[in-house]
């Protein structure tokens, strides 16, 4: 064989070991509280927001504050290091991303779910409801 194939084919084989590698560093798997605060690692947590806890947010540090419990029903307390998404009060359920430091999941990225204006009722019956009077 040629060095140059060789080389080429080294290259290519550096190349797809790279990517891998990185893939598998952003990758960020689901867990539930008590995984990701025994574990310390990054990971993702779906659940919903504990109305009967207190909120807020410091506009001063940009940092919304609440209580989320998984969907194995563990509560703890999360800070995101953000403002407080519009939807956050109507959303059925929350994905945060972030980790335990602490006693508190610090999270990076949080996510509500939109819910559907339509979801769980039939037609007439949100047809009445939203009936408007002229």
């Amino acid at each position: 064989m040629k060095k140059k194939y060789i080389i080429g084919i080294s290259l290519g084989l550096l190349f797809v070991i790279i990517a891998v590698i990185s893939f598998d560093k952003s990758k960020v798997d689901y867990a539930d509280f008590q995984k990701a605060h025994s574990t310390g690692k990054v990971y993702q947590i779906i659940g919903s927001w504990v109305q009967d806890k207190p909120e807020n947010y410091d506009s001063k540090k940009n940092e919304f504050s609440f209580f989320m419990k998984d969907d194995k029903g563990n509560v703890s307390p999360v800070i995101f290091q953000g403002s407080k998404p519009n939807n956050f009060n109507i959303a059925p359920s929350v994905v945060i991303k972030g980790k335990f430091e602490g006693g508190t999941f610090i999270a990076s990225n949080l996510l509500t779910k939109c819910p559907s204006k339509y979801e769980g009722k039939d037609m007439d019956e949100h047809l009445k409801n939203n009936k408007q009077v002229n």
